[in-house]
């Protein structure tokens, strides 16, 4: 499976993607990022507002967990039915949240695709801290949406 079939406005130096099977038929992309980063488990919510008091001091953006021109505080970029792409451009790191809806027949699939670009080393150094706890993180907001949750190897 290629990893998107549009080129993105930026590279990437990191990324990760998880996918499962919908629970439900019928949902879009954009209704699925709201339901899979809205509300999101405790230690979640703990996590984002202790990451959101820490990099306030570098003078990062913080992330909002909240609905409106977003899901769970992150810009929509755009959206079609099939994908949602979420992310900010910040001083360390540029990143995006790709969400695809595919429905196969029986069994819609959604997948989460992270992508990151650092731009120097404060982004290598966040990631390096980001990244462990970033692969248990989707796997539990999935949990919302989807079961089977696995991690894909990316391509291209």
């Amino acid at each position: 499976m290629k990893l998107l079939s549009e080129p993105l406005p930026f590279s990437f130096n990191w990324a990760d993607r998880f996918e499962g099977t919908l629970q439900e038929k019928g949902l879009t992309s954009l209704t699925a990022a709201r339901l899979i980063l809205e509300n999101p488990p405790a230690w979640v919510s703990f996590l984002m507002r202790l990451r959101n008091s820490v990099v306030r001091w570098f003078g990062l953006k913080t992330v909002q967990l909240s609905a409106g021109e977003s899901a769970g505080g992150f810009p929509i970029i755009a959206s079609t039915a099939d994908r949602t792409v979420m992310g900010f451009d910040d001083h360390h790191l540029d990143f995006r949240i790709v969400i695809d809806v595919e429905a196969h027949d029986s069994n819609p699939t959604i997948s989460v695709t992270t992508l990151v670009n650092s731009k120097n080393w404060l982004g290598w150094v966040y990631m390096m801290f980001v990244a462990p706890v970033h692969r248990r993180i989707v796997p539990a907001t999935l949990k919302k949406v989807s079961r089977g949750i696995h991690k894909v190897t990316i391509e291209g």
